[in-house]
């Protein structure tokens, strides 16, 4: 079986993020990254259903700037057989990033195609479900459950409500991840060391024009300042008054 992950270059969740200077993207002056959280999922997904299939094979996709190069040494580190690097120092919306991604994968055999359900800077949710139909393959989203068999995935994903769904989707298909899928392992240090000697598939990216521009960027308005209601049975009553008439919480 031969398995795709598709990884993003993202900001770690604790960075601080504020506008740069064209008002337009964020400044990257002291955010330091790494694999965007949800893709970490689809990464062991694609690790542990090689391991489950002998003489499979998982190659990782990234389309980001040449630095993200670390990133894709990290998914070798971790398990993966291949790494490949679409070089482009812009950032991409949705369908062009799909579309890059597909016309890579459509050169390379792709049994199962897996991403993040979500990117946690973009976060637009569509560029799994846009690959896919650029490739022409089905798709299920948000998985929380998977095993493939016979040329089936069998898929277990999260809808509204907290119910599951359960679907059968054949191969190939593409999946979005979700939490709860499975606990993303670490690299270990012979991953590392073997990561650092393999030769990566490196090349400009052809990706088509943005449909989706951003117009502005701004930081969220400050939180208000507190209010200290006072002491004691009476700051009680006031606090409860203020969270019903002002608040309108409860």
């Amino acid at each position: 079986m031969n398995i795709i992950v598709c990884v993003r270059r993202a900001p770690v969740t604790d960075a601080r993020i504020k506008p740069g200077a064209d008002g337009r993207n964020y400044d990257p002056a002291g955010v330091n990254y790494d694999i965007s959280e949800y893709d970490k999922f689809a990464l062991e997904a694609g690790i542990a259903l090689k391991e489950k299939n002998p003489g499979s094979k998982v190659t990782a996709v990234i389309l980001g700037v040449k630095d993200s190069a670390k990133e894709l040494r990290t998914c070798i580190a971790t398990g993966c057989d291949a790494g490949v690097l679409l070089i482009s120092d812009k950032e991409h919306d949705a369908f062009a990033t799909a579309s890059a991604l597909a016309a890579k994968i459509k050169t390379l055999p792709h049994d199962l195609v897996l991403f993040g359900h979500i990117s946690v800077d973009n976060q637009s949710s569509a560029v799994g479900p846009m690959t896919a139909e650029l490739l022409g393959i089905g798709c299920a989203t948000v998985v929380t459950g998977l095993s493939v068999e016979g040329g089936v995935a069998h898929v277990e994903r999260e809808i509204e409500g907290g119910k599951r769904e359960k679907l059968e989707v054949r191969l190939p298909c593409a999946l979005t991840c979700q939490k709860g899928l499975n606990k993303p392992r670490s690299a270990s240090m012979k991953g590392i060391m073997a990561a650092k000697n393999t030769k990566l598939d490196e090349g400009p990216a052809a990706v088509p024009a943005n449909l989706i521009n951003v117009l502005k960027m701004e930081p969220p308005a400050p939180r208000p300042a507190g209010k200290i209601v006072g002491e004691g049975p009476d700051a009680a009553r006031k606090l409860v008054e203020l969270l019903r008439n002002e608040a309108k919480v409860i």
